[in-house]
């Protein structure tokens, strides 16, 4: 089944992230069921699945990815640093964010706050290279992470703009949220899923942060080979664009694995893109091809 039924409506972002036209575009018709009956076939347990979790424990934190994360936290808003692919990618990330979140509450996309009225949270916010733009976009934003160090940093950096310091930042997990009942428009976690340990407890706190037909926007990285070539081998030890480790192939989703997971946890998976980096110009763009980077966009069930 070809994946251009996920993102034929999103290909156009390309164009126009790039050219500040309209953002929004059309989506397919009955595309959520279409999405559901082409991976249908393809669903398959993960091999975590069968890989027993301490009862005790109700986080999908993973302590060894905390660590890695820790180590590197004063260079999150060094664009040259680690985190160097974030930043040029962002501006791709908020194209999608864009289109998807002002189609799906009704808002103007050439507004200059789109999301005002709105209530974000940033899952794993990191240094708050994200959340900050959201913020300046109008949207109330609470960002969290896990790591200490990054929550320090963000807060230090987001009070040296008057808007950005609006932002909440707590370092907390998403599951400690949900026991404060707290509930959100829209919840957002940009390559995050592949660093916890339990990705689909990790998505069952995602929705349960959701309010009732709200969003939920994940990106993340495929686990297909020539994602092993690209974001570990070419990425990691050859252009040496992030340190060694910093990704396990073994912890990558597949599109489908991650249709099915937000399924089980009442998230329907409306819209999905790929991100294509092109080396000559050193940009990301939004594709139709899924098969390395990707994101996707969901909307939780009506309780």
């Amino acid at each position: 089944m070809s994946r251009r039924m996920f993102s034929r409506s999103l290909y156009q972002l390309q164009s126009l992230s790039r050219n500040n036209g309209p953002f929004l575009h059309n989506s397919s018709v009955n595309s959520k069921h279409a999405v559901l009956a082409a991976f249908q076939p393809l669903l398959h347990n993960r091999p975590y699945a069968t890989t027993p979790h301490p009862a005790a424990s109700a986080s999908s934190l993973n302590q060894t990815e905390l660590a890695k994360f820790a180590a590197i936290a004063d260079s999150w808003w060094d664009a040259e640093g680690p985190f160097k692919p974030l930043h040029v990618m962002n501006p791709t990330r908020l194209a999608f964010l864009r289109s998807t979140l002002c189609r799906h509450f009704g808002k103007d996309p050439f507004s200059t706050r789109p999301f005002e009225g709105l209530k974000f949270i940033d899952v794993g916010c990191g240094g708050g290279i994200l959340s900050e733009p959201l913020a300046r976009m109008g949207a109330s934003v609470t960002g969290i992470d896990a790591v200490e160090k990054n929550i320090k940093i963000a807060q230090l950096h987001a009070d040296l703009d008057p808007v950005a310091s609006s932002i909440e930042y707590r370092c907390t997990t998403a599951e400690n949220l949900v026991e404060e009942q707290m509930k959100f428009d829209a919840v957002i976690a940009l390559e995050v899923i592949e660093h916890v340990a339990d990705p689909a407890e990790f998505c069952k706190s995602l929705s349960a942060l959701t309010v009732s037909n709200g969003a939920t926007v994940i990106s993340t990285i495929n686990r297909s080979m020539r994602a092993y070539a690209t974001a570990i081998v070419a990425a990691e030890y050859i252009l040496h664009w992030l340190p060694k480790g910093t990704h396990q192939w073994s912890s990558f989703l597949t599109p489908e694995e991650l249709v099915l997971i937000l399924q089980r946890a009442s998230i329907s998976v409306e819209e999905m893109a790929g991100f294509a980096y092109d080396p000559l110009t050193g940009q990301w763009s939004l594709t139709d091809d899924i098969g390395v980077n990707f994101i996707a966009f969901g909307i939780k069930n009506s309780e």
